[in-house]
């Protein structure tokens, strides 16, 4: 009865991880650098931004515009991975701190706020944190994650 209980267990936390269908976002560890500049991640905490790979595998960044350069040139920074080996982007809603889905923030750029590298895209869960944050802090505009290639050639 015991083993069975154990299995049934096992079978339930196997189905909430697939009903889930994305892998959840790291704690970046001390040793933990960014591959696009070196800095290490852990002493940014409230700027990380990370790239969860299919079998397990993460990128972590200080910062979404490094998070950017990464993802937009992949084949540079880790050859062995592509896009579509990506099963999750998370970025730090600037307000709450907490982890959110990259590819559904809201990125206000251009404003007089800086992060560890200078001038970052500042990632919000809620459209109205955005608008908010661009008012205050002098933004250009809000813009979402499939925006980010084409302003970064800007």
């Amino acid at each position: 009865m015991g083993l069975g209980l154990a299995l049934a267990c096992l079978l339930i936390a196997f189905v909430s991880v697939s009903i889930a269908g994305e892998k959840k976002p790291i704690k970046p560890s001390s040793k933990d650098k960014c591959p696009v500049c070196g800095m290490f991640v852990s002493k940014y905490p409230d700027w990380t931004a990370q790239i969860i790979f299919a079998d397990g595998t993460y990128a972590v960044f200080d910062g979404v515009k490094d998070m950017m350069k990464y993802y937009l040139n992949m084949k540079r920074y880790n050859p062995a991975k592509d896009i579509k080996d990506i099963e999750a982007i998370y970025v730090k809603d600037y307000y709450s701190l907490k982890d959110i889905d990259g590819k559904k923030a809201f990125y206000v750029i251009g404003s007089s706020i800086y992060g560890p590298m200078g001038k970052e895209f500042i990632p919000f869960e809620a459209e109205d944190d955005a608008k908010v944050f661009l008012k205050d802090h002098k933004g250009d505009r809000i813009i979402k994650f499939k925006d980010i290639a084409s302003v970064m050639q800007e």
